[in-house]
């Protein structure tokens, strides 16, 4: 089973951007992890588990004004 990734291009409420990779081992699809993604981080309480460089990241869906998708290894 492959494991779907994207990476997500952040921007916070603070103004600030950052760009981060989703991997999600229950997607069989970048759509499929696109769309979990996307209800985790529309739910008030919703956190997203994501790596920025060699870090782990959790995002909370609180402090995202808004998200751009593009295909793993764009950004980064």
């Amino acid at each position: 089973m492959t494991r779907a990734g994207i990476v997500l291009r952040v921007r916070l409420v603070s103004g600030d951007r950052m760009d981060v990779t989703y991997d999600d081992p229950e997607a069989a699809s970048e759509a499929e992890a696109i769309d979990r993604a996307t209800l985790i981080l529309a739910s008030d309480s919703g956190v997203l588990r994501c790596q920025h460089g060699d870090r782990l990241l959790l995002l909370y869906a609180r402090g995202v004004a808004a998200v751009e998708v593009a295909p793993r290894g764009a950004v980064l």
